[in-house]
């Protein structure tokens, strides 16, 4: 029961009360009052009716007794009257029923008032005359007993109903703040933080809204400090100092967990020498700005011709990881940067040493440190042929053409020709399935393609959100899956998220599923910061379902993870980049170190109370390692996904 009710009801029961003994007390007063006043004037009457009986009786005048008996009779205050004469034993009676006007039945049939007469015998002299005995009625005790109760009962009932509506106005204002707090208590504790709320006049209720004031500034505070952690120490630990880039350690984190998705785009490597001619000449102070300058253009111009990672590597050498382009793209990627690089060498006004840049796609099945290889091999090219710029031609053999793979996926989605699998997240705690992730494979022409092999190009012929539908039908679809009762946890395309036509598809379907809590939907990170409005509209469709949302790649970027508290996801799968795995090569500086972020992100999340998953465990050892962390889950090929069938 709530604190109002609780009030509400302790002073209503107090009034009950209160009124229940005032309408005691004014029963028990009335009736005796009303006991005595009947005793009293049939006393009186029966004195008075025997003096004015006596002559008639003395002369033996029956009709005149009768009349002076009739006259007191019929005013309805006695029930009975009887007259008997003694010198014969004759007797008359008079009888008046019980009958009061507007006084129920019921009331009557209670018997308040006990049976009150009176005997008395007339004498002349020593002569006994008569015998007069007088019953009264009590009807006039009923009406005023009845009257009385009536009116203070009615004029009770309004204080009480006044008194209530009073109470509730009164209540309502006074508890007000405490239903801000109660509000503002759960708001905090979704990690929803509010402004602080108006103090109330009343002392206590003050305090109360005081403490929770600070309450809410502290818990703000911390969640606050949290995220400062974890973007301190990416700049600390993978800013380069110069020109504010992510160094070395970042890029090489970021090209592991890239390679490890499906995706399509390249990695350009770019030496410039005059920055050294700079230094000779005029100083590492205009050295330093011009860095400076140079790496604010490549930030504001590049990512909009395609989304990349810029980094600096060593003093004169800057990478560039192109996360999501054609070759043709890339080909625009490079000349921009060239153009940049030259605007920069004619402001400084160098004239001895150039630059060169060396740039490699990205092929299928090539790893982080191929690929890496054969960009520096490209810009190695370029240099000892005097270019400004090499492309890496790959021995690879030339696949399906970009219009055989449109019909190939065009066919696979409208017949659904997938093959499908499950990779599980398993708790720390308890060992037990917290998800399974679907994998997805295609059956074309009797050939398993995998998603590293068609995604790319889903992604670049804009046929994502088709996919996801068809993915999720099949999904919906699936006896294995349905039986199971497991949550299954579906990653949809950037194209599905930001599409408003597919939101209101996936919102019909979720309202056509049994039970849509099994579904878990990912959101990249990327795709959180780009589009924010609507992955926050997105997400908002899945939960008011009851489906769960959660973020992939959590961590990737440089930037703050405030936007966890905007989405509210229920769990963050950890980037790759953060795996903590020792015996990778592309390892983001000192274990330690990395140990160190990937700590800072979990207890982030933790803070705001979402589950965190680290992802690419590969084995026992690095499990033992991330065992540490107080994570809630992990994830990664130290167990195979298995197929659904």
């Amino acid at each position: 029961m709530t604190l109002f009710n609780q009030i509400r009801s302790f002073l209503f029961g107090l009034f009950l009360l209160v009124m229940f003994s005032l309408v005691y007390f004014q029963f028990t007063q009335t009736k005796e009052f009303m006991d005595t006043q009947i005793e009293s004037d049939l006393n009186n009457t029966t004195h008075a009716l025997s003096l004015m009986l006596k002559p008639h009786l003395e002369t033996g005048d029956i009709a005149a007794a009768e009349t002076v008996i009739n006259v007191i009779f019929e005013g309805g205050f006695y029930k009975k009257v009887s007259l008997t004469w003694l010198s014969d034993q004759t007797t008359q009676k008079w009888e008046n029923p019980i009958l009061v006007d507007g006084v129920p039945d019921w009331f009557l049939a209670l018997d308040l008032f006990e049976q009150k007469n009176t005997t008395s015998t007339i004498n002349n002299g020593w002569m006994q005359l008569a015998t007069l005995e007088i019953e009264a009625n009590p009807a006039i005790g009923y009406r005023q007993l009845w009257n009385v109760m009536s009116d203070t009962l009615l004029i009770l009932f309004a204080l009480l109903v006044a008194s209530l509506i009073v109470l509730q106005l009164r209540l309502t204002k006074i508890l007000t703040p405490l239903h801000r707090v109660a509000a503002q208590a759960k708001l905090i504790a979704k990690r929803e933080f509010q402004p602080d709320l108006a103090l109330p006049k009343t002392t206590e209720l003050k305090e109360v809204v005081l403490a929770m004031n600070s309450m809410s500034k502290q818990l703000q505070n911390v969640f606050s400090q949290l995220d400062k952690e974890v973007v301190t120490l990416k700049n600390d630990k993978l800013t380069d100092s110069v020109s504010q880039l992510p160094n070395r350690l970042f890029l090489n984190a970021q090209l592991q967990s890239w390679i490890s998705d499906p995706g399509y785009g390249g990695v350009l490597i770019a030496r410039l020498d005059w920055l050294e001619s700079i230094h000779k000449e005029l100083g590492y102070q205009v050295r330093d700005n011009t860095i400076k300058v140079l790496a604010k253009e490549m930030q504001e111009t590049l990512p909009s011709i395609a989304p990349c990672v810029i980094a600096r590597i060593s003093k004169r050498e800057f990478a560039f990881l192109v996360t999501k382009a054609t070759s043709e793209q890339l080909k625009v990627y490079l000349q921009s940067l060239i153009r940049l690089i030259n605007q920069a060498r004619q402001n400084t006004h160098a004239t001895s040493q150039g630059f060169a840049i060396g740039m490699a796609s990205r092929t299928e099945d090539i790893t982080a440190s191929q690929l890496l290889a054969n960009a520096d091999s490209a810009l190695k090219q370029a240099l000892e042929e005097d270019k400004v710029s090499h492309y890496y031609q790959s021995d690879a053999k030339q696949g399906i053409t970009i219009s055989q793979w449109q019909e190939h996926l065009q066919e696979a989605i409208e017949k659904r020709q997938f093959l499908l699998q499950w990779h599980p997240a398993i708790g720390f705690k308890n060992n037990k399935i917290l998800h399974r992730e679907i994998y997805t494979r295609l059956d074309i022409n009797g050939e398993i393609i995998r998603a590293a092999q068609f995604m790319p190009n889903i992604e670049h012929l804009a046929l994502g959100c088709q996919f996801d539908k068809s993915l999720l039908e099949a999904i919906s679809a699936s006896p294995i899956i349905l039986s199971n009762q497991q949550r299954v946890a579906i990653n949809l395309t950037q194209d599905s998220i930001i599409d408003n036509a597919f939101n209101i598809w996936l919102d019909l379907f979720l309202s056509r599923q049994t039970d849509a809590t099994q579904f878990y939907f990912e959101i990249r990170e990327s795709t959180v910061l780009i589009h924010p409005e609507e992955s926050l509209h997105f997400a908002n469709i899945i939960k008011d379902h009851g489906a769960h949302i959660g973020i992939d790649n959590c961590g990737r970027e440089m930037g703050s993870l405030i936007y966890l508290q905007i989405i509210k996801p229920h769990y963050v799968k950890l980037d790759q980049s953060l795996s903590c795995n020792p015996k990778s090569k592309m390892e983001m500086g000192d274990l330690q170190e990395q140990l160190e972020l990937t700590h800072a992100v979990i207890k982030t999340a933790l803070g705001l109370d979402i589950e965190v998953i680290i992802t690419g465990i590969e084995d026992n050892e690095q499990l033992d390692i991330v065992s540490e962390l107080q994570a809630t889950g992990y994830q990664g090929f130290i167990t195979a996904p298995s197929d659904i069938n």
